[in-house]
């Protein structure tokens, strides 16, 4: 019988699924919000409440058990300083899955995975990025892109045979 048994494998062995998630942690705490499949979003976000959990008890042995987990101490220090603080007042749910839709190379799920009390710096520079880099800019020393590229024309059949009768 499965009792209680709620680990997602993720076709990996034990030591490595830890080491995924410990490094899909740090990479959440560092960042923000991170893009990544379904499985492993759902797989990280119990881990990263607890380290939530540990963060809002701040003390000696919480840290302790942070910095073994995660295995970085400056991102523990991130933890403990800036993302758990956001979330003092808030009894649970730290994380927010947003589904994305299929990846092109091989159709699977992606998600972005987030913190619900992320600092209002954060989404202001998420937000605006997209729309900096949909439109290049022209300048006296770098033409835009679409100006610097010639067009180019694709070969027919009819234009190869008269290229050919010419010569």
């Amino acid at each position: 019988m499965r009792h209680r048994r709620n680990t997602t494998k993720l076709k990996r062995t034990a030591a490595h699924r830890r080491s995924l998630l410990a490094n899909l942690a740090c990479s959440l705490i560092e960042h923000g919000r991170i893009r990544t499949t379904l499985a492993k979003a759902k797989a990280l976000r119990p881990v990263a409440e607890k380290m939530i959990g540990l963060g809002k008890r701040g003390d000696l042995h919480a840290r302790r058990q942070a910095v073994a987990f995660l295995r970085q101490k400056d991102i523990a220090k991130k933890l403990f300083d800036e993302v758990a603080p956001l979330s003092k007042d808030r009894p649970g749910g730290y994380c927010r899955i947003t589904k994305l839709g299929a990846r092109m190379t091989d159709s699977a799920a992606m998600a972005i995975i987030e913190w619900v009390d992320q600092p209002a710096e954060t989404e202001a520079v998420d937000a605006e990025a997209p729309a900096a880099a949909a439109e290049p800019v022209a300048t006296e020393e770098a033409p835009a892109a679409e100006e610097a590229k010639p067009a180019k024309k694709k070969a027919t059949k009819k234009a190869k045979a008269e290229a050919a009768e010419a010569e």
